[in-house]
């Protein structure tokens, strides 16, 4: 997505929430990242091939041949894709009933982010 870096799977979120930043060196640190993470912010305007307004209110996946998949979507895929021996949690929360559950809860996150550890009024979806 940047020059110079091969393309390939990646994970975006909001680099200017802080919130959104801290979610993900959390995965990262505990080694749940099967994807490489980048905030959207960074990628040239050319080559963003997601909506400005479902990056401004979800993280996404983009993956190459792949369809776009946002939200608890993307955070399982990533979780399925990782080394970790919790990678499992990513299949589980790909099942329908966890599923569900998973959308829900990640909405909710997703509204109140500015109120969470690190958010700030720049996390607010509008």
């Amino acid at each position: 997505m940047r020059e110079g870096e091969p393309a390939g799977p990646v994970l975006l979120y909001d680099g200017d929430c802080g919130f959104c930043s801290r979610s993900v060196r959390f995965l990262e640190e505990h080694n749940l990242m099967g994807y490489r993470a980048t905030p959207w912010q960074r990628v040239p305007d050319g080559e963003l091939t997601v909506a400005f307004e479902r990056l401004q209110s979800e993280v996404v996946l983009v993956r190459p041949g792949l369809p776009v998949v946002g939200g608890a979507d993307a955070l399982a895929a990533s979780v399925r894709a990782s080394d970790s021996r919790l990678r499992f949690t990513g299949r589980l929360l790909a099942l329908p009933g966890f599923r569900a559950v998973a959308h829900a809860v990640y909405r909710q996150v997703a509204r109140n982010r500015y109120r969470l550890p690190g958010g700030s009024a720049a996390c607010r979806i509008g």
